[in-house]
């Protein structure tokens, strides 16, 4: 119900004429029939699969690797943690107000590097044909800690027996991650995967803070024109399907997702589960 209530609202609400003021009122199809006709619709979709697609193939990894190493024996490890998962402890407006200072072509971090080399600066979040990697690298920094968090969890339930046996069969570490640590973290693989991917469909606050949609369209991700619909141009009703539309290329993503990795043939091998 908590998720389904709000869905059929705003359901309810693409099929009417709202700026957010009084009562709704009932406009039929054409916030839909706008939709199609809109040509920011395209690009907003196909910014948003970029950035969908480009932030898992690097969160993943990183956030595998580092959870396995945190979920480890080495020392210090609780400390290096704690400093590592700092970044889930920052709003995501204090994240992106940084990142942009951090990145200024005129007193940021490269313009410093540039001097000191004597070479031009370089604008990283100007750049169109950089910006969206930038916003890919600040959402992994934001995002990472986040998933590396579940994998430590996941990778602390692997027996040790496991590893001991594949120790006496003289496997490396690298097998020993292949072979034991890769499938044993299969399920956590899957719901980390799902909810990366669907959170990249809600990015906006950081892409709204750090590039306002720019240069030029080049980060307009579909949410970020939601909310310029809405919270901008107060046309409720188109930006309710909008948003409807999210949900719907979220719910299919999820589905392909489950699908593809076989997770719904999985069977718990814990008793009673």
């Amino acid at each position: 119900m908590f998720a389904l209530l709000p869905i059929v609202v705003v359901a309810y609400l693409s099929l009417t004429a709202w700026n957010g003021l009084g009562a709704p009122h009932w406009a039929g199809l054409a916030n839909w029939r706008a939709l199609v006709h809109d040509t920011e619709v395209p690009h907003g979709i196909r910014i948003t699969l970029l950035l969908t697609v480009v932030s898992w193939v690097v969160q993943t990894p990183l956030a595998l690797l580092l959870g396995v190493w945190s979920a480890g024996p080495q020392r210090h490890r609780a400390v290096l943690s704690a400093v590592f998962f700092l970044p889930l402890l920052l709003s995501l407006a204090a994240i992106a107000l940084s990142w942009q200072a951090l990145l200024d072509p005129n007193f940021g971090a490269p313009a410093a590097l540039a001097n000191a080399l004597h070479i031009p600066s370089p604008n990283l979040i100007g750049d169109p044909h950089r910006a969206l990697y930038v916003v890919v690298a600040v959402l992994a920094w934001q995002w990472v800690p986040f998933h590396t968090l579940i994998y430590q969890g996941a990778a602390r339930q692997i027996p040790t027996q496991l590893y001991e046996a594949a120790a006496l069969d003289g496997a490396t570490r690298v097998r020993q991650f292949v072979a034991v640590t890769l499938p044993q973290l299969r399920h956590t693989v899957v719901a980390s995967s799902v909810l990366m991917i669907v959170g990249s469909l809600t990015y906006f606050e950081t892409i709204l803070l750090l590039t306002g949609g720019g240069p030029g369209d080049a980060t307009e991700v579909l949410p970020l024109h939601m909310y310029r619909t809405g919270f901008v141009g107060f046309d409720m009703g188109y930006a309710s399907a909008l948003a409807l539309l999210l949900v719907v290329v979220g719910a299919g993503l999820s589905v392909l997702i489950v699908r593809a990795s076989g997770f719904a043939r999985m069977d718990s091998d814990r008793e009673g589960l």
